[in-house]
């Protein structure tokens, strides 16, 4: 394992072009946990919350994901609030298509006017005149596919978003997505030790899509005292997390790990793993072990 030079450390995990023409830095973050129990409310620390979005900006990290419906808005709110006006390269990716009723409750809602009217709100709540990255975030079964993403379509005519995603899907879903509207990102649940969405990677890989793994530093026993991922981080003076998450950066180019967090300490942690390069070794040794 080499270190990169110093610098903002999230500039050491490379550029991915989402789209072709939204250059980000490999290593972005996913603000999710800056909301209240069960993703819903104010966070604990509106305060904190602030600090560690200013500080992932300054680590270097331009990716920033979020959705209408963590808190619902509130997510979105406190955003704009620690980064508005945007720096140039900053990227703020949002999703929409799940209604919320109450704490850790969450129901597909893909009817056009629903997505229509949270998008308009998304653009409000963030001060964006355009979503650089709007993602579904999940395929409504009760509505048609054509109809959920051709009003996405229409949004994007009409300037209110760059680039169209999608969130937790297969591989033919995806490629049923891609006959209606250009997709750029696919976001799935993807980690060194859940890899169910490999399918989904590679296809993403194969055609220039970029994969945006949500939940990205799943350890569990990986990490036990004695584990595989235990006894490498010490190896390498790492910790398991840091580790996990240059396992996805050394997995694919495509690859976009978001992890989240609510302490500034934490992020610098999680950040510092852009500077990670592990050998192809060690690489299929960790892949090995689950």
């Amino acid at each position: 394992m080499t270190v990169s030079p110093a610098s903002g450390p999230a500039h050491a995990s490379g550029v991915f072009p989402i789209g072709g023409d939204l250059p980000v830095r490999r290593l972005g973050y996913g603000a999710m946990q800056l909301t209240g129990t069960g993703v819903w409310g104010e966070p604990k620390d509106r305060r904190e919350a602030i600090r560690v979005l200013r500080r992932a900006v300054e680590l270097g990290v331009n990716l920033i994901d979020t959705a209408d419906s963590y808190g619902p808005f509130v997510n979105e709110q406190i955003i704009r609030e620690a980064l508005h006006p945007y720096a140039e390269d900053v990227v703020i990716a949002t999703k929409g298509g799940f209604a919320r009723t109450g704490p850790g409750e969450w129901r597909a809602l893909g009817r056009p006017e629903y997505l229509r009217q949270q998008t308009e709100l998304s653009l409000r709540h963030l001060g964006l005149e355009r979503i650089d990255l709007y993602q579904l975030h999940r395929i409504d079964p009760q509505v048609p596919l054509a109809d959920q993403l051709g009003e996405l379509g229409a949004l994007q005519q009409e300037g209110k978003i760059r680039h169209i995603g999608l969130s937790e899907v297969t591989v033919e879903q995806l490629r049923q997505a891609r006959e209606i509207v250009e997709i750029v990102s696919v976001q799935n649940l993807y980690n060194l030790a859940n890899r169910k969405a490999e399918s989904v990677l590679d296809y993403a890989a194969a055609e220039n899509i970029a994969f945006i793994p949500w939940f990205p530093i799943a350890t569990g026993e990986l990490a036990r005292p004695g584990g595989p991922l235990d006894q490498a981080a010490k190896e390498h003076d790492a910790t398991p997390a840091q580790l996990a998450l240059a396992w996805l950066l050394h997995r694919s180019p495509v690859l976009l790990p978001i992890p989240g967090t609510s302490s500034v300490a934490h992020l610098e942690e999680n950040t510092e793993a852009a500077r990670i390069r592990l050998s192809d070794d060690r690489f299929e040794a960790l892949s090995a072990a689950v």
